[in-house]
């Protein structure tokens, strides 16, 4: 238990208690500020004001500014800063459990970010937590971190406080390390002008001899703390003497010396008597008293021993129950963070998913829309395909009645030459019979003459191109005959000269034919072709 203190006594540093009006005005003034760094720090100041009063509005304004945090430039390094101050804040309730989460916390942080010389304060504080649990190793780990880390900036105050303490953790298990470096402190004490931190290192130095049984060095050293405790220092600090030189005492058996040392520490630390210092020198009176076989001071030392131990029960009990409360109320409120977080990371998984089925609803109708795309593609090919095989086909029909055309035209030409002859002939013999024989030659010539010709190729040009006669008569119903047979050789796209061909006519005839009939369609504009006129019907 004095070795805790002794703990306490040198590391935990003691929060400012301030005045309501002080807290209600950092509020206001929280309230009024948008800067979040400015933000984390009043909500922290605000937190170390509340915590003895009260814990709960305390861990709230830690909360804050932890969420304010986040949202600062350097938000890792503020946050370590905060988790740093939420350690301290459980470290000086005890809650040692949930003191360390924090401090690794930010230590994770300070590591990452190679901050040594936050990393080194920290690492203090880790030290102290794992030195008041059963970690020694760690403390130890730590207590050496700094001070290889004080040792580089040659901060002999704080180097003396880390030897004496890493001295401390080696005293009940290996003194010969615990001299060491209690003799490294001591060393750098001659330098310093800081009565108590010589009483401190000079008395453990004590301690440690004694517990390797040598006498000389223990009592050199314990001469040498005597004679700084009339100097200017923290009476606490001079009781520690005492107590440990009564405790050395008692192993000897030199009773009177141990009353005497005892008592005067029990005076100096009177304003702090129910604590488990006074309790270790009441017990030790008592027992001292017992084997002397002075029972009246026996009895009155064993009372107080027993009221101290009482007061101390009931507060160690207050503590813990203080303790469990708060390390439920930290489990609580980590649960709630992690179902919060879950939440909220379900909620973004949901929106992603959300997102994700949108883009493939998206990409399928991508996909479908090509797929018809290209469907409608080949469907127009195909079709395209079919409207050229049409046209092909409407060609070659076009040519056959050309053909068939010309073909019944160059016929009829040569049996109308063949009359001709015949008829000449006919005029010129004399003999009556040769004539009736030219006759009946004529009369089978005449008779198989196809006089009509042009009227089968109107009914053969319907058959391949439907109503056009009609609907040329219905638009215009004053073309002759004549002007109709060269419509429809136009509308095969004959040239002048192929029509020529066809008709006997000559070139010029069909020229003029063309301009009466651009006439009477009323075609005033040169550069409207006439076959692409007839096209449209």
């Amino acid at each position: 238990m004095m070795v805790r203190l002794f703990y306490l006594f040198f590391f935990f540093q003691s929060f400012s208690v301030y005045s309501q009006s002080s807290t209600k005005e950092l509020i206001d003034g929280l309230n009024t500020v948008s800067d979040h760094q400015k933000k984390v720090d009043l909500s922290l100041k605000i937190a170390l004001l509340l915590q003895k009063t009260d814990w709960d509005r305390a861990i709230k304004y830690t909360e804050l500014a932890e969420a304010e945090a986040k949202k600062t430039n350097d938000s890792e390094l503020t946050l370590a800063h905060v988790y740093v101050a939420s350690g301290k804040m459980y470290a000086s309730k005890e809650v040692f459990d949930v003191a360390l989460k924090y401090y690794l916390k930010a230590h994770d942080i300070y590591k990452s970010k190679n901050n040594i010389e936050e990393l080194a304060k920290l690492e203090n504080n880790l030290a102290i937590i794992y030195s008041l649990g059963k970690n020694k190793e760690k403390a130890l780990q730590y207590f050496l971190n700094v001070y290889h880390y004080q040792k580089s900036k040659n901060d002999s105050v704080k180097l003396v406080k880390i030897l004496n303490n890493i001295g401390t953790i080696y005293l009940e298990k290996n003194a010969d390390s615990s001299l060491h470096y209690y003799h490294k402190a001591h060393l750098i004490n001659a330098t310093l002008k800081d009565n108590a931190l010589k009483i401190y290192v000079c008395t453990n130095l004590a301690r440690a001899y004694a517990l390797k049984n040598d006498k000389k060095n223990t009592e050199y050293y314990f001469d040498q703390a005597f004679s700084l405790v009339d100097k200017p220092a923290d009476n606490l600090v001079k009781a520690f003497v005492y107590e440990s030189f009564s405790q050395y005492k008692l192993k000897e058996k030199n009773y009177d010396a141990v009353i005497i040392n005892a008592k005067k520490a029990l005076e100096l630390s009177k304003q702090n008597v129910y604590s488990f210092s006074g309790l270790n020198l009441n017990k030790m009176l008592y027992e001292v008293y017992i084997s002397k076989e002075d029972y009246k001071n026996a009895v009155y030392y064993f009372q107080k021993f027993n009221a101290i131990n009482d007061s101390i029960n009931v507060e160690e009990k207050a503590v813990n129950l203080e303790r469990i409360k708060l390390e439920q109320d930290y489990k609580v409120r980590t649960q709630i963070k992690t179902l919060l977080e879950q939440k909220r990371i379900f909620k973004y998984s949901v929106v992603g998913l959300v997102l994700v089925v949108g883009i493939l609803i998206l990409i399928i109708l991508l996909i479908r829309y090509r797929n018809k795309n290209i469907k409608n593609q080949l469907e127009q090919e195909k079709l395209k395909s079919k409207m050229q095989d049409l046209k092909e086909n409407l060609k070659a029909k076009n040519m056959v009645l050309v053909g068939k055309a010309m073909s019944e035209i160059h016929r009829t030409d040569s049996i109308n030459e063949i009359l001709t002859d015949l008829k000449q002939i006919k005029l010129k013999t004399i003999n009556k019979e040769m004539q009736q024989a030219i006759d009946i030659v004529l009369k089978r010539l005449e008779k198989n003459l196809n006089i009509d010709i042009w009227k089968e190729f109107e009914i053969s040009f319907e058959q391949v191109h439907q109503s056009f006669f009609d609907k040329l008569k219905n638009e215009y119903p004053s073309l002759t005959p004549k002007d109709r047979r060269l419509c429809a050789l136009l509308y095969l796209d004959l040239t002048t000269k192929e029509i020529s061909q066809i008709t006997g006519q000559s070139f010029k005839a069909i020229e003029n034919s063309r301009t009466r009939l651009r006439k009477k369609f009323d075609l005033t504009n040169e550069k409207v072709n006439l076959s692409t006129h007839l096209n449209t019907f």
